[in-house]
């Protein structure tokens, strides 16, 4: 998967494994959609441990990303995200920021 960068900052950055949790217990099932995968809401599916948190792991360039969980055919915020940006519809999507590391 090819992830739309924002705030570039060079040529030589990776992708970065990001995860992503949500605590749906009685959820039958949970997407991932963002700007990453043109909102797409059925690419990145959730799975479900034995708790009910759903996880997804995803690699994406640094920049910044907004993104929503599809929660049994409702969108739903990430409630462990603070940072949110006004969307088009009259709500809001959660936005992360994913940086590119340097160890030297």
């Amino acid at each position: 998967m090819m992830a739309r960068k924002k705030n570039s900052k060079g040529s030589n950055e990776a992708q970065k494994k990001v995860n992503f949790t949500l605590l749906a217990q009685k959820a039958k099932k949970v997407y991932l959609a963002g700007d990453f995968n043109n909102w797409d809401v059925k690419s990145h599916p959730l799975k479900r441990n034995s708790n009910g948190t759903w996880k997804a792991k995803i690699e994406l360039m640094p920049g910044s990303y907004e993104y929503r969980f599809m929660v049994d055919g409702e969108w739903m915020n990430d409630p462990n995200c603070t940072s949110t940006v006004s969307n088009p519809f009259g709500s809001e999507n959660s936005s992360i920021t994913v940086l590119d590391v340097v160890i030297t």
